[in-house]
């Protein structure tokens, strides 16, 4: 019998947990919804009976848990959460079992996975990127991720790009994020082009229509401008750009890398590499942090993944 974790990456439609043992095999995985509109006690409780249920499956009794989530975190309290209600719920809230707990934010843990296993592997220093239905990104800095003094550190996606641009959900104006992630992306264009509904940003990226150039260059300036700023910042080793809209491959890193290589006139810019992990590394980093909490910083490194994606739990 070897010893495993409790690894759940929480996020605002879907949960993703899995037993992850000390040489880093995936034993088991599965998704479930999260049941955000029932209210913040309702996603607490389903996270409890989620890391129970997996406990329950394992061969043995876990060693530790770790939880990646949205929002203000410490490493023992979920702080704040917007999309999900929450203030401050201590780690025990999450688990009936006698055993350690640790939280990450779920952008930082995703940066730690990607650090200790994926793209940033033997990377120092390196901007964590992804780009989905928001923008947020996790600054590693040597070798762990920096949250800044009070948690908020790699808020990238509120960094206004265009001053007197458009209005951002969060109040300020020209935030990469109204432009540059995958829900703006598809909002802009359907806005422009009179549509009713929001297209997928994968429609406007791989389309030859004007409006649709229009739009996809003004993300790609965005995107270079916010990521100038960060490495004149931060000197950065790597960028390392994940999310859904990183799947548009060199339709998104060739645009981007050559205006990053034309702003930073001095300087040589530093490369940009897609993520690793995909999907799997919030799952990945609370697997980190559950054998933190174990006693186990030292695990990682020398993993080889073999991520398993079918759901084995009932």
């Amino acid at each position: 019998m070897s010893s495993f974790v409790v690894a759940l990456d929480v996020g605002g439609t879907s949960m993703k947990g899995g037993l992850v043992s000390e040489s880093g095999a995936v034993l088991l995985s599965e998704r479930r919804p999260t049941p955000r509109a029932e209210g913040p006690d309702a996603v607490v409780s389903a996270i409890r009976t989620f890391v129970g249920d997996l406990a329950e499956a394992g061969d043995g009794v876990p060693v530790g848990v770790g939880l990646a989530v949205p929002g203000l975190v410490s490493p023992s309290s979920a702080v704040y959460a917007a999309n999900l209600g929450w203030r401050d719920v201590p780690a025990a809230d999450f688990t009936t079992l006698d055993i350690p707990v640790m939280l990450g934010h779920d952008v930082q843990t995703g940066g730690l996975a990607e650090s200790v296993l994926g793209a940033g592997r033997g990377v120092s220093d390196f901007l964590f990127l992804p780009i989905g239905t928001g923008i947020a990104g996790a600054m590693i800095l040597r070798g762990e991720p920096y949250g800044g003094a009070s948690g908020w550190g790699g808020e990238i996606g509120h960094i206004p790009v265009f001053p007197d641009g458009e209005q951002c959900a969060c109040g300020q104006f020209g935030c990469l994020e109204t432009y540059a992630s995958a829900a703006s992306v598809g909002r802009r264009y359907s806005l422009r082009a009179g549509l009713a509904e929001p297209v997928k940003a994968e429609q406007v990226v791989s389309s030859d229509d004007p409006v649709a150039i229009e739009v996809w260059d003004e993300a790609v300036e965005a995107l270079s401008l916010a990521l100038a700023t960060y490495t004149l910042l931060l000197d950065p080793s790597q960028i390392v750009l994940g999310g859904g809209l990183a799947e548009a491959g060199p339709a998104l890193f060739d645009p981007v890398r050559t205006r990053l290589v034309k702003r930073l006139t001095f300087r040589d810019a530093p490369p940009l590499v897609p993520a690793a992990l995909g999907v799997d590394a919030g799952m990945l980093g609370a697997a980190l942090l559950g054998w933190r909490a174990a006693g186990r910083p030292d695990l990682g490194p020398g993993w080889v993944l073999d991520v398993r994606s079918e759901p084995l739990v009932s």
